[in-house]
């Protein structure tokens, strides 16, 4: 990828959040954490392309059709490439009626392509330099689209890029040796090497990505009326040595828009500590207010604003192809707009700090795993969901008609696999019936639980079947492109005995991830008293 400035006009415009007045950032933009005033680390969570995403996505739907005929409108987006890296991850199974998950990457560019972004954000001196992704949130839709689901990702993440390969002049960034900051990965191609880190990470399947530059949120937010926020008490974010992002608010509610809404959603000294931590705090209440605002439609009867939020809407987004149409936006938008804000949280990566940068923590992956397993983060799923899905699938062949591989994923990190657990297990199938159950012994495997996988709908009987006979719980068997036919791994978790022991699982969102819901109207930010006036 180039760092000409024609293409990054043309096809990459974004820009991170900027630290106010007096608050210093590298001419790279690879701000690390660093300490806040009391020697506290700071946590740089930047979502502030958060709030322009969901203003873009739900304004389009907000729009409605009569404007889907202003053709000029989808030249306004800008597209990339879905995913840069050599590895897919497998789409996940359909649910009883057929719905599958959606997954969309937010990211938010530090990019200074722009007049106007450059004014907007500072730092003058990086126009022109590789983007950094400063800002990345997925948002996961699940099947039924009854909730949705966001987990952002802290900028200074360590984490393992993979090679990406940018389509456009077919220069290959080699894969980090070692583990290097998240945001790096935007700069190796562009936001398709993004999502491929994203994918390696998590193993969760990526269906699209938005991409949103800094000006658009001032401009949608006058767009849209303004967005109600409230503070405890009286705010002037100014230091004595001129720090602060300079907003000055009453004490109680207030509406905020244009250039005041970025400086609400870019607060750090005032809010509460003083960290980032508090920042992302007040960024999540800015982006739960505006998505009310737009669904009670308060503010969008005049079709000259509606005429206006599509407009600036188009012009902030980059998108992937499978989004680059006012059409394809506003059919995506109105598959957001059908969860309530009751059932919408938000989240953040669990993590700890590695010197000034942080890493994911094993709540991480908990969190990882209930959006691969398209669990709610409000923990409303309703009861019997997963038996529903049993009655709807196709029914099983008898027994002794059902082929089924065996493999031994006994192994681990620290330990070496059982020795012959495949071929005890197969027996155990085939002294319950399974007489066309075999061990595969021709590859080595690794599988923390035992799962039984199978490739297409008309076996998934089949393989519920398998899981039943063994007691594996229903939640274990999943469809796979990686396997031909029925397959249990026999994982750690069994790697000795004949009966399995289902281990309990834990479905809840843990607490690290600082959950926020999108119904909370009452939420309202401290000031610090050393900033009130």
């Amino acid at each position: 990828m180039t760092q000409s400035g024609v293409r990054e006009n043309e096809s990459r415009q974004g820009v991170r959040q900027e630290p106010g007045p007096g608050e210093t950032t590298s001419a790279t933009g690879d701000t690390p954490s660093g300490l806040s005033g009391e020697g506290r680390p700071r946590r740089t969570r930047r979502l502030l392309r958060w709030s322009a995403a969901v203003l873009a996505l739900l304004i389009l739907g907000t729009a409605g059709a009569g404007y889907l005929y202003y053709r000029h409108l989808n030249g306004n987006i800008k597209k990339d490439a879905l995913n840069l890296g050599d590895n897919k991850v497998a789409a996940p199974t359909p649910n009883a009626a057929g719905q599958t998950p959606l997954n969309i990457l937010l990211i938010g560019s530090d990019a200074r392509d722009s007049k106007e972004n450059q004014k907007l954000g500072g730092a003058r001196e990086t126009f022109g330099a590789a983007p950094l992704a400063d800002v990345q949130m997925l948002l996961h839709l699940s099947a039924d689209r009854t909730n949705m689901s966001v987990i952002s990702m802290p900028r200074d993440t360590l984490v393992k890029i993979p090679k990406c390969t940018d389509p456009d002049d077919g220069k290959v960034y080699p894969g980090t040796q070692g583990r290097t900051m998240t945001n790096q990965s935007l700069g190796n191609g562009g936001p398709g090497c993004t999502v491929a880190t994203w994918q390696e990470l998590t193993g969760i399947h990526i269906d699209h990505f938005v991409m949103v530059d800094f000006a658009g949120v001032v401009s949608m937010a006058d767009a849209v009326g303004g967005v109600p926020v409230c503070v405890d008490a009286n705010i002037h974010s100014r230091t004595s040595d001129g720090k602060g992002s300079g907003l000055k608010l009453e004490k109680g509610t207030s509406y905020i828009q244009g250039e005041q809404a970025l400086q609400w959603l870019r607060t750090r000294y005032g809010f509460e500590d003083g960290s980032d931590l508090a920042r992302a705090k007040a960024q999540h209440m800015y982006m739960n207010a505006m998505v009310r605002q737009l669904r009670e439609n308060a503010t969008l009867s005049s079709p000259n604003k509606l005429r206006r939020l599509a407009e600036e809407a188009t012009r902030a987004l980059t998108v992937d192809p499978g989004l680059d149409t006012v059409k394809k936006l506003y059919d995506l938008s109105d598959e957001l707009r059908k969860v309530e804000p009751e059932r919408i949280t938000m989240t953040t990566m669990p993590n700890r700090y590695v010197g000034a940068r942080v890493e994911p923590t094993e709540d991480a992956e908990q969190l990882f795993r209930l959006v691969r397993e398209d669990i709610a983060l409000d923990g409303k799923d309703k009861d019997g969901k997963k038996a529903a899905e049993k009655a709807s699938a196709d029914p099983a062949a008898a027994d002794d008609e059902i082929p089924v591989q065996v493999r031994n994923g006994t192994r681990t990190d620290t330990l070496a696999a059982a020795r012959g657990r495949a071929s005890r297990v197969a027996g155990l199938l085939t002294e319950q019936g399974f007489a066309q159950a075999v061990a595969d012994t021709n590859g080595s495997w690794s599988e923390e639980r035992t799962v039984v996988r199978y490739p297409s709908a008309d076996l998934e009987g089949d393989a519920q079947r398998v899981a039943e006979a063994l007691g594996i719980p229903l939640s274990s068997v999943k469809r796979s492109t990686d396997v031909s036919g029925v397959t249990l791994v026999v994982g750690a978790d069994w790697r000795e005995g004949t009966a399995y022991k289902a281990p309990k699982r834990n479905d809840k969102t843990p607490k690290s991830a600082d959950a926020l819901n999108g119904a909370d109207d009452k939420a309202c930010m401290h000031v610090n008293p050393d900033f009130t006036w």
